[in-house]
C-alpha cells in the first residue's frame, strides 16, 4: 500500500471516530432498533454498550491501518475495500434515514465526511492497483 492509500485509510478511520462521537452524544441507540439491540447485547445499560462497540470499531480500523495497510501485507487490499465499503454504506445509510424522517438523524452531521472519505479511499486504492497489460 502506497503512502497516500495509508493516509486516506487513516484519514477515513478518524472521520469514523468522529463520526462514532456523534453518535454516542445524540443517543443513536434510542432512535435505531439494531443500534439498541447490539448495544444490549453489550450492556444493559445502552449508552454504555454503544459506547464499548464503537471503541472497539475504531480500535479495530486503527489496527487494520497499523497492521495490515500500513505494513503491505497480503490482506491489505482487502481491509481496504472492507472499510470503504462499510463506511460508503454508513454514510448513505445515515443520510437515508435522515431524507426518510424529515429532519436530523444521529450520525447525519457527519455522513457526508464518511463519504468523501471512502471515495478518497476508494480512489487512492484504485490507482495504486496495478492494472493488467492486454498483449
Amino acid at each position: 500500500m502506497n503512502r497516500r492509500v495509508q493516509l486516506a485509510f487513516l484519514f477515513l478511520i478518524g472521520v469514523q471516530a468522529t463520526h462514532s462521537w456523534e453518535e454516542c452524544l445524540t443517543r443513536l441507540y434510542d432512535v435505531f432498533a439494531p443500534a439498541r439491540a447490539v448495544s444490549g447485547l453489550v450492556s444493559a445499560d445502552l449508552s454504555r454498550g454503544f459506547l464499548l462497540l464503537n471503541v472497539a470499531l475504531v480500535t479495530f480500523g486503527f489496527a487494520c491501518w497499523a497492521g495490515p495497510v500500513r505494513s503491505g501485507w497480503r490482506t491489505a487490499g482487502a481491509a481496504v475495500w472492507f472499510w470503504t465499503l462499510l463506511e460508503f454504506g454508513n454514510g448513505i445509510n445515515h443520510l437515508g434515514m435522515a431524507f426518510w424522517r424529515h429532519g436530523y438523524f444521529p450520525g447525519v452531521a457527519t455522513a457526508p465526511l464518511l463519504l468523501f472519505a471512502a471515495a478518497w479511499l476508494a480512489t487512492a486504492a484504485r490507482r495504486a492497483t496495478p492494472r493488467a497489460v492486454a498483449s
